[in-house]
């Protein structure tokens, strides 16, 4: 057990507290030179959902001298010499989103709020951010160790379309011109390279470290590495990139993945197998250490980070999806082998914040990429990794699947049970299929969740209604969704509570025409459901759909899929799921009459003079009113 970690954290006013972000810091620490620079896109909050502030607390725990420089003007050289020359190397991050996603929308509009800058205050970080800070870090400290990592750098190591130059690009690792690229979440690689630098073997040096790419000459290849087509070949021929993708998610596993080799212009980019998942004793490690929970003091005047407000009475329980949706690149970054964390940390951490002077008694979510995901998919995920090839849940649960809601049940009664909390609710995405595949203890997790966990609202994504769709999804049927509703519906009126189930649905998904998305409108008038705001598909880079986006074509299949490109169908659908808003009327009509379905026109556009929502019958599954998140990620 860390004992520190049962204490409140240190005064978040006191700068001392936190990591040094100038010269003056570091003096007070009696440091006249770091071990290592950290480069981030994303404002300063020590707290452990942002990465800079894990990993350069993780840093600190092993010894190193480190300091960051968050959200530098890129355009001069100035702040990235404040701290003066590390030691031993540079780490870049662009921050916990992809520069690009960050700051524009799915029709490619500048956004004006920036939740990881302080005030929500956008245009603090230029695009590409990872290429862009490694160019000021090369013009200023020339050769110097230059780590990249994050997001943005894991889901564009190899050639991929970027949506919004609508364009291929080279890996990031070329055009930033790094010596290493991270990927993956990234502490035991972090932890390898700093004990090596400081060893004193070179950066060039390290060629062996799971979990990273580098740029090899072309004749240093080495054996063994799965050839993917070359940059050249997917840059002009979309079959070459789509079997570019094949090639690379089939080795995306740290048992049985192989080493990948990507020929570019100057150099071979070689990406090494994924790093080993972390132990529970490991992940605790990581999440006992000392953060602050607070964004850095520099921003009281501005408002603060409000990123901060979604996640400061939140605790990870875990990591990885075996869901493998096609459009989510969580399980390419964070991997399909679940990582949790024991109970008793998470206790700690749960005790921890009820020390905390603005705790008001509620913790916002006890989870991660999927709360009902506490463990493995099966035992041969222990033993040997993910099948090569296979699915867990799509298109139906394997028949391997161990389903069990027992451990994650036991943590969530633990965690509402410490003295000064008085509700822990569950708001990370939850698998219905999962659920409704446990025939043990489905039913006694449903009660508790209603009972105890729900906040008038669970959040849930059937994603679509169309089966053609749903299978390009790589989600489940629709017909699992009608099941789960029903029996929540059921659970909530024997409890005497009215709580209601809230849809995500996503349009212009690859394979969705207007025929499809008008019976994803059906059932939603259905529901009597109507989203304030509609989530368009983005192809970010990394993900299955974003390849089907670009190729047009289903990289293990091989079978042509319909993408609407356009922004008059992408309208079209989101007018179609949106169809009771005044303002989408005449768009509306335009879809039907293009697909043929006149006959729903007094289905679709019942009320559509009044007020948002409509005033129709509404099934219970469905709250009166309710906000749409704004994306994901």
């Amino acid at each position: 057990m860390n004992d520190r970690s049962l204490q409140p954290p240190p005064d978040g006013r006191n700068r001392n507290a936190f990591l040094p972000l100038l010269r003056e810091d570091m003096e007070r620490r009696g440091w006249e030179e770091l071990d290592f620079l950290f480069v981030s896109g994303d404002a300063y909050v020590d707290h452990p959902s942002f990465a800079a502030a894990l990993l350069c607390r993780l840093l600190e725990a092993h010894g190193y001298r480190i300091g960051l420089i968050p959200q530098p003007d890129w355009r001069a050289e100035e702040d990235f010499k404040r701290l003066g020359r590390p030691r031993l190397g540079v780490l870049v991050g662009a921050g916990n989103l992809d520069s690009m996603l960050n700051k524009l929308t799915a029709g490619k509009k500048a956004r004006a709020f920036d939740a990881y800058s302080p005030g929500g205050e956008s245009g603090l970080r230029p695009d590409r951010a990872t290429i862009v800070y490694c160019q000021m870090v090369r013009r200023v400290w020339g050769d110097i160790p230059l780590i990249v990592g994050g997001i943005e750098a894991s889901l564009r190591r190899l050639a991929h379309y970027d949506y919004w130059s609508d364009s291929l690009r080279r890996s990031v690792l070329i055009d930033s011109q790094a010596d290493l690229l991270i990927y993956g979440m990234g502490e035991l690689q972090l932890l390898e390279i700093a004990k090596r630098l400081k060893g004193g073997e070179p950066v060039a040096a390290l060629r062996d470290v799971r979990g990273t790419c580098y740029p090899a000459p072309h004749e240093e290849v080495p054996e063994g590495c799965v050839k993917l087509p070359s940059w050249e070949k997917v840059n002009g021929d979309v079959s070459a990139f789509a079997e570019a993708y094949k090639l690379s998610s089939l080795e995306q596993d740290p048992f049985h993945g192989r080493p990948l080799s990507q020929h570019h212009e100057k150099k071979t980019v070689v990406c090494l197998p994924p790093a080993l998942p972390l132990t529970e004793a490991q992940m605790d490690a990581v999440y006992d250490l000392p953060y602050v929970r607070d964004w850095h003091p520099d921003y009281d005047k501005r408002g603060g980070v409000p990123a901060l407000s979604e996640v400061k009475f939140s605790i990870t329980s875990h990591r990885g999806c075996f869901g493998s949706c096609a459009f989510c690149a969580i399980h390419a970054h964070q991997g399909r082998i679940i990582q949790a964390r024991s109970h008793d940390s998470i206790l700690r951490e749960v005790r921890l914040l009820t020390s905390l002077p603005d705790f008001k008694g509620y913790i916002h979510d006890v989870g991660g990429p999927t709360a009902n995901f506490r463990r493995e998919a099966c035992r041969h995920q222990r033993e040997r990794g993910s099948c090569r090839g296979r699915e867990c849940l799509f298109p139906k649960p394997c028949r391997e699947l161990e389903v069990s809601h027992e451990d994650y049940l036991d943590l969530l009664r633990k965690c509402r049970s410490v003295p000064g909390v008085k509700k822990v609710f569950v708001r990370s995405g939850l698998r219905y299929d999962y659920l409704l595949a446990d025939k043990k203890g489905g039913e006694t997790f449903l009660e508790e969740l209603c009972l105890h966990h729900v906040s008038g609202q669970l959040k849930v994504a059937p994603e679509h209604a169309a089966p053609s769709v749903l299978y390009r999804m790589r989600k489940g049927s629709i017909g699992q969704y009608r099941r789960f509703m029903k029996l929540y519906e059921a659970m909530n009126r024997r409890l005497g509570k009215k709580q209601y189930l809230v849809p995500y649905f996503m349009t212009s998904h690859p394979g969705c025409g207007l025929k499809e998305a008008v019976e994803l409108a059906e059932f939603a008038a259905e529901l009597s459901f109507c989203p304030e705001q509609a989530q368009d598909f983005i192809p970010t880079p990394g993900s299955l759909s974003t390849c089907m986006y670009y190729t047009g074509l289903d990289p293990f299949s091989g079978e042509a899929v319909f993408i609407p490109r356009s922004a008059g169908e992408r309208r079209l659908q989101r007018a179609l799921l949106q169809h009771r808003m005044p303002q989408n009327r005449n768009l509306v009509l335009k879809a039907l009459s293009q697909a043929n379905r006149e006959d729903l026109v007094k289905v679709l556009l019942k009320g559509n003079g009044e007020a948002s929502g409509g005033k129709g019958r509404r099934k219970k599954s469905v709250p009166p009113r309710r906000r749409e998140r704004k994306g994901r990620s």
